[in-house]
């Protein structure tokens, strides 16, 4: 089955939902997205709002109550069909890195290419190196690396097997203030060069404004608004995008003064 959209990654009335000790929760419900190739798109909200999950199902980690998931016009999700995740061609980049501390740097860059050809494979993992600044740190291990440092190996081997796709949960979350936003315009640059379409979950603004393309505000399991960075600031369709875009730009100048120390 292939999908009518011209929309490289395409979200169709995306509905899901768990089970609890009172009854069935619906956590997305009814969504509808679409990224163009090469294009890097954002779910920003708070908490609870439902935006990793949308992660998670396209990833294939969670099954759908309704609605279809297509990849470059293939169908990847629907209630009645799945690709398992392993099969999707999909990368994904976590908050706590998830490097294994036994393998060197090179090492865990290479872990997804353990069928690739040597030679290929040694050559894919150089070219990884350079293009996140790390070549000269192939032989060391992730306890020897900061955390700017650790989340750079973690893109570099999530894009090593070169993905159709690239889902990055909260990414940067365990960094600081400084370092995060430093990194999310290196991240930005990287995808660019690669051409890669990306998906970013946050509950940071700097974050989103900084990576992505097109944002979509979520509010209780569905998209409010899905725009640009100037369009969310300038045109929010409603008092809650306004304020939320407001309260958030706040915190994050808030952040950036107690970095600087002129805060209590």
């Amino acid at each position: 089955m292939t999908s009518s959209n011209t929309a490289y990654l395409d979200l169709q009335q995306l509905s899901l939902a768990y089970e609890t000790p009172e009854g069935l929760k619906t956590v997305v419900n009814q969504l509808d997205l679409q990224v163009d190739k090469g294009h890097i798109g954002c779910l920003l909200g708070a908490s609870g709002c439902g935006k990793t999950t949308v992660l998670r199902a396209i990833a294939g980690f969670e099954p759908l109550r309704q609605g279809h998931i297509y990849l470059n016009g293939q169908l990847l999700s629907s209630p009645e069909y799945t690709i398992v995740p392993e099969k999707r061609q999909v990368g994904m980049m976590f908050q706590d890195y998830a490097l294994f501390p036994h393998l060197s740097i090179e090492k865990n860059i290479g872990f997804g290419l353990r069928k690739w050809d040597k030679h290929k494979r040694q050559e894919r993992i150089e070219d990884m190196l350079q293009l996140v600044g790390l070549e000269d740190l192939a032989k060391r291990y992730p306890h020897e690396l900061s955390g700017g440092q650790q989340q750079r190996v973690a893109l570099a081997r999530a894009l090593a097997p070169e993905p159709s796709l690239l889902l990055l949960d909260e990414p940067f979350s365990n960094l600081d203030v400084d370092t995060r936003e430093r990194l999310a315009f290196e991240v930005r640059e990287i995808l660019q060069k690669t051409g890669l379409t990306a998906i970013l979950v946050t509950h940071n603004q700097a974050e989103a404004f900084a990576i992505a393309d097109r944002i979509g505000v979520m509010k209780d399991g569905q998209i409010v608004q899905w725009d640009t960075a100037y369009g969310l600031h300038h045109h929010p369709v409603n008092d809650f995008v306004a304020d939320f875009i407001r309260r958030e730009a706040l915190l994050s100048q808030r952040a950036q003064a107690f970095a600087r120390g002129e805060a209590a």
